[in-house]
């Protein structure tokens, strides 16, 4: 053994010897409980950052855990490669996407590998690999078979610098989520999955998702965004009825105006003879349409000419055509109450338009409208047939009179909107669909699949090189044998990542998109990445396990059983960025710590879930304690393989009767920390795993000699103690783990040591303090054996001084022991 610790050495050594024997290639084993452990897969941007290294050490330490506690684990790695990046480095740099994210690829498979992460490498897939995208659109036209698939000229957010379409949840702040440009609204042709069918299904199932942080839940909840209400028909002269859907029936007396979207039809129409509205039309093309930004817009509108009739009062009401109203959601018009919602206020005053308090508080006070709309629940008033009731009752009354009269339906909707997986983008998976002129969109054949994407291609500017490459499209019609044109869009690069974690079960199966193998592994026990991916990856991931199951390609509900969101790495309290100049190459570092102490400070430095804060010295302060963890091990070592040599340590037996008891204590202080230790990794709270585990070297460290009279068990403690360390440190820093276990002899391969059993006789002390009350008030304390009966514990109080002195004098009626808390003496006053 080395006296000096060498982590470059050592931890070269250690991965060629996982590689050369396999040691994380899982198999199917009925007969053992699984673990998949999986960490979202990186996009192959061609360098690890700080953020990969602790996203990927945090799954990877959860694998060596679960392995540890016997179970049959499973962690794979993979490569989400399709995307916008590879093509602005084509242009950039004249590169074909293909060869870049290659390229990319092969090194940063290198890094993982430097990073000591126990993946199953024998399961690796590239998105951008034909063998994986044939079954993405394989499984794409059966989803169009089944009626899951549609398409249809759509008003859409378009990225002007990313030339692509852009589905809601990629807009962030009215900017496209990955240029950050400002988001414009185009209409063009598009596919889409129709993911509102599963809106119940996908709400409601996050109810099970009991292992899922509450934030993400919440966030899906809002984004499904159920509502109840009813679809209310107004009719409008010299038109079709309007049909406006509203949660809000019991404000319905309180309607002075209807407003549509500018994209619906009734808008088109009135401005045909109104260049004024014409002009607020085009206008409004460049509206962000995110909520986020129609809730702080400026709200403008302008009348039609139109008019509509109220269903139950039979009064006119003016159509406006409002900027906020979205065709998206409901019908794409909305009845207006000034009175009691604050955008129909804020427009009507913007107009004068007439506000009508048909609700007051239910308390009797009076609203002032100065503070805006009251939209609070209330009493009805001046609502005819159904003033004096209450908003709840008036809601369903309402809604009864409606249905009555055939003016209205209950109805439920949901803020969710179809999937729209259509990219004017190259380096994404072809639509497998034909253009005819004659037949229309039709699907290509499954015989003909893949569809492959051509990737020797030049770009000469921003749009897809697929539209001047007629090799690619030009094709005929599989119907009727004309001449036709395949789709040139590609899919959403979300829709490949939505299905990646079955595929690594199945990941060498030619023949099939999934096998059996998937239904072993599914669904994924622990699955580890960022928060913003809740809505995005996490939602389209829930719609399509639940699409492949209805398929019969798996037999579960959910794909993630269990979900940890970790904490971005800050540096001087900002995030790590490129432009902000304040990132922190790995690579260096390990190069001069070694993997161990980077993987040590990321565990150490903070919660999973919290941000990090990088620290140079805290870096520093990981390498110091590997280096003296060393240094114990190496001056202990004969010792240690003497003792090796003669005994198993999980089966090594003592005598407790007859220990030393200082050196007992501190074995006791031991199963103690192993047990809170246990106790924190199943609540991956790592930081505080690697705390106890300093706590428990600094034990194993100072153990004290053993008196002359009693049995020394030093050897034992130690031997036990370096054993459960390097266990314990085993899933954080498995490089310098395994190497002292090697070089100290004990039993076996570390990575196939168990997770280290407590000895419950040890954890029980040799002694016990009690707390003496008289009367109920505190007065001593006194320290008694452990075992000490009744008896022996009044013995031990009433000989106390300080007892003695308060008691003085009285008569005690009683003694009230609380076993190994208290005793508590009562006397006369």
């Amino acid at each position: 053994m080395e006296e000096q610790y060498q982590p470059k050495t050592i931890e070269e050594n250690i991965q060629r010897f996982w590689e050369e024997n396999h040691s994380f290639q899982a198999t199917e084993d009925s007969k053992q409980e699984k673990f998949y452990c999986l960490s979202m897969f990186p996009y192959p941007s061609g360098y690890l950052h700080m953020g990969h290294v602790r996203n990927y050490t945090i799954g990877d330490v959860v694998a060596r855990y679960q392995r540890m506690l016997g179970k049959n684990v499973l962690q794979p790695m993979g490569w989400d490669s399709f995307g916008l990046p590879a093509e602005n480095a084509a242009i950039q740099h004249k590169v074909p996407p293909a060869e870049w994210t290659y390229k990319n690829i092969e090194y940063m498979r290198k890094q993982f590998k430097r990073l000591g992460f126990a993946y199953d490498w024998s399961r690796e897939i590239a998105t951008c690999d034909p063998s994986y995208y044939r079954w993405e659109q394989w499984f794409f036209l059966k989803l169009l078979k089944k009626g899951l698939v549609y398409k249809k000229n759509a008003e859409v957010n378009w990225d002007p610098v990313d030339q692509t379409v852009l589905a809601n949840e990629q807009v962030v702040d009215g900017r496209g989520w990955r240029s950050g440009a400002l988001v414009e609204r185009r209409e063009v042709p598009q596919w889409f999955f129709k993911i509102t069918t599963y809106a119940e299904e996908l709400l409601n199932n996050l109810d099970k998702l009991a292992h899922w942080p509450e934030q993400v839940k919440t966030m899906q909840r809002n984004w499904i965004g159920r509502s109840e209400g009813v679809d209310i028909i107004f009719n409008v002269a010299g038109n079709a009825p309007l049909t406006i859907f509203t949660t809000r029936p019991d404000t319905l007396f309180g309607v002075t105006y209807l407003a549509v979207a500018p994209q619906h039809p009734l808008a088109k129409q009135a401005a045909k003879n109104n260049p004024k509205l014409q002009q607020f039309l085009d206008e409004c093309k460049n509206i962000k349409m995110a909520e986020a930004e129609l809730a702080t817009l400026e709200k403008r509108g302008l009348p039609t000419s139109l008019t509509a009739i109220h269903p139950i009062t039979h009064e006119e009401i003016p159509i406006w055509v409002a900027n906020f109203v979205l065709m998206e959601y409901g019908t794409g018009a909305l009845m207006a109450v000034p009175g009691h919602d604050q955008r129909d206020f804020e427009l009507a005053k913007q107009y004068n338009l007439p506000i009508k308090q048909v609700i007051t508080p239910t308390d009797g006070s009076l609203w002032d409208f100065k503070n805006g709309a009251f939209t609070d629940d209330g009493k009805l008033i001046e609502s005819g047939q159904f003033t004096a009731l209450d908003s709840k009752t008036a809601r369903e009354q309402i809604i009864q009179h409606l249905e009555k009269q055939k003016q209205g339906m209950r109805k439920i909707i949901y803020r969710l909107r179809d999937w729209g997986v259509s990219r004017q983008r190259y380096w994404g998976a072809p639509i497998p669909i034909i253009n005819c002129t004659d037949c229309g969109p039709v699907p290509v054949p499954e015989k003909d699949l893949p569809v492959v994407l051509p990737t020797k291609v030049q770009f000469t500017g921003v749009a897809s090189p697929l539209k001047s490459i007629p090799e690619f499209y030009q094709t005929v019609c599989p119907q009727c044998g004309k001449a036709a044109e395949r789709e040139t869009d590609t899919f959403d690069t979300f829709f490949e990542s939505s299905w990646y974690y079955s595929r690594f079960a199945s990941y060498n199966q030619d023949n099939a998109m999934l096998d059996e193998r998937a239904n072993y592994w599914a669904p994924v026990n622990q699955y580890v990445g960022g928060i913003e991916h809740a809505v995005l990856h996490l939602l389209y991931s829930r719609f399509i396990h639940k699409a492949m199951r209805d398929e019969g390609l798996l037999k579960s509900d959910e794909p993630f059983e269990r979900l940890l969101t970790q904490g971005m790495v800050l540096n001087q309290g900002i995030k790590m960025s490129k432009s902000k100049g304040n990132t922190v190459d790995p690579q260096p570092l390990i190069e001069r710590y070694g993997t161990d102490t980077l993987r040590l400070f990321i565990m150490f430095a903070s919660p999973p879930e919290q941000n990090l804060e990088w620290s140079d010295s805290g870096v520093e302060g990981a390498f110091r304690f590997l280096k003296k963890l060393w240094s114990f091990c190496h001056e202990q070592q004969n010792n240690m393989i003497q003792t090796n040599q003669k005994t198993n340590v999980d089966k090594l037996a003592m005598d407790f009767d007859y220990a030393d008891s200082n050196q007992r204590e501190v074995l006791r202080q031991i199963y103690l920390i192993m047990d809170q230790i246990k106790f924190d990794y199943e609540r991956m709270q790592f930081n505080t795993v690697v705390s106890s585990s300093m706590k428990l070297f600094n034990l194993l460290a100072k153990i004290p000699d053993a008196a002359t009279t009693q049995s020394d068990i030093r050897n034992i403690i130690l031997q036990k103690g370096i054993s459960f360390l390097l266990r314990v440190l085993a899933p954080i820093t498995p490089h310098i783990a395994q190497q002292l276990w090697e070089e100290l002899q004990y039993h076996g391969l570390l990575i196939d040591a168990p997770w280290p059993t407590v000895d419950i006789n040890a954890v029980k002390a040799a002694q016990i303090e009690l707390v003496i009350q008289i009367n109920g008030k505190l007065r001593s304390r006194i320290v008694v054996p452990a075992n000490a009966d009744n008896k022996q514990i009044e013995g031990a109080a009433l000989q106390d001084s300080k007892v003695q002195t308060s008691v003085h004098g009285k008569s005690i009626k009683k003694i009230v022991i609380v076993p190994s808390r208290l005793i508590n003496i009562v006397v006369e006053e």
